[in-house]
């Protein structure tokens, strides 16, 4: 899709790496260092940021007060207890800045709106009349527009953008061209388009438990499974473009519920005589799977860490983390904190990523 407008895939923590430069031809640059840092680590002091970036407390000084008056960064509680005058941390403005992402998936359309701080304001789903992540939901214009308008004007005008993930695979379309063409003329926003998996790590990085995270290895599990590996903040995938079909398919299959709705499977399939027996089954083949995996990237990497990312409930993958814990010696599975379209925040990341951080 050449005449789409991509979001660089890589996730945008890298202020802890990170020089600053004092130079007022660069003040934008360490602006957005400071947000990076912000957006990383959530709270912190001056002086940590001047720790962290190089950046003298002057420049620092100045350049939190700018972001300040701009409403994108606000002042915390003095904090006491030690020598020397209080501490004031700093911590992004949840009000500073919105974000609207799309994710186009298989049976559904998801959009959300999020603050500075990755809340949810507002969200939507669409359902697919037919089952395929290949197309543009007829509605996904004015259900936008919709969640759109319930901002305030002044809220309006502090959008950053529109976000959308897209499946693997999905073409240039002439629907996706003329979504975007009234995405940047009709609403005046920039579009940022990314793989929806790689939108979902970022999200998870950004807003989720892998804010701290250095190196870890992703698995999305949705439909199939698809992963991703994060190094040294950066995110990386395959070559080779590759969906696993150990996936919530594969579970409605173990139901015998294929063509259920999703929200329809959870509620329902608890209380159906064969769920403990479909789910034991589904986890020992997704954990031998998800364990395959891990052991391929320990070859090559030093692989800790493995976050599971997921809209299924909370319990069933925090089985899945638990069984991959005890099956991989040494390793950490975190359940992802984006349960609720985690693509789909993902996607809302992008525009805060250009517009706000420094790049890669």
């Amino acid at each position: 899709m050449p005449d789409m407008r991509f979001a660089p895939p890589n996730p945008i923590r890298i202020a802890d790496r990170a020089a600053g430069l004092n130079a007022v031809s660069v003040r934008s640059y360490n602006e957005r260092l400071v947000l990076s840092m912000l957006l990383q680590h959530g709270s912190t002091t001056r002086f940590d940021i001047g720790e962290k970036t190089g950046l003298s407390a002057q420049t620092v000084s100045v350049i939190v007060r700018s972001l300040e008056q701009e409403g994108l960064v606000t002042r915390g509680e003095a904090q006491r207890g030690r020598m020397g005058p209080p501490t004031i941390p700093m911590g992004l403005n949840p009000e500073g800045a919105y974000s609207l992402g799309v994710s186009i998936g298989f049976r559904t359309t998801e959009i959300v709106l999020i603050d500075f701080v990755g809340n949810i304001i507002d969200s939507a789903t669409l359902r697919h009349d037919t089952p395929g992540a290949d197309h543009v939901h007829p509605d996904l214009q004015s259900t936008l527009d919709g969640v759109l308008g319930k901002l305030a004007k002044a809220r309006r005008r502090r959008v950053a953008g529109v976000g959308l993930a897209l499946p693997e695979g999905f073409g240039d379309t002439t629907e996706l061209a003329a979504f975007r063409t009234w995405v940047e003329t009709e609403l005046g926003l920039e579009l940022f388009v990314q793989n929806d998996v790689t939108a979902a790590a970022n999200g998870e990085s950004l807003f989720g438990v892998a804010r701290e995270l250095d190196n870890y290895l992703l698995f999305y599990i949705g439909a199939k499974v698809h992963s991703r590996l994060v190094l040294n903040h950066q995110i990386h995938r395959s070559g080779i473009s590759t969906a696993h079909d150990f996936g919530l398919l594969h579970f409605e299959r173990a139901l015998g519920a294929n063509g259920v709705s999703t929200e329809d499977l959870w509620r329902l399939a608890q209380g159906s005589a064969n769920y403990a027996q479909a789910v034991q089954g589904w986890q020992a083949d997704c954990v031998a799977f998800l364990a395959s995996k891990v052991r391929e990237a320990r070859q090559f990497v030093d692989v800790n860490t493995v976050v599971l990312s997921t809209y299924a409930p909370r319990d069933l993958c925090q089985g899945l983390c638990d069984a991959l814990m005890v099956k991989e010696e040494g390793l950490t599975a975190l359940v992802g904190a984006l349960q609720h379209a985690p693509k789909a925040i993902g996607a809302a990341s992008l525009p805060y990523a250009s517009r706000f951080t420094v790049g890669a």
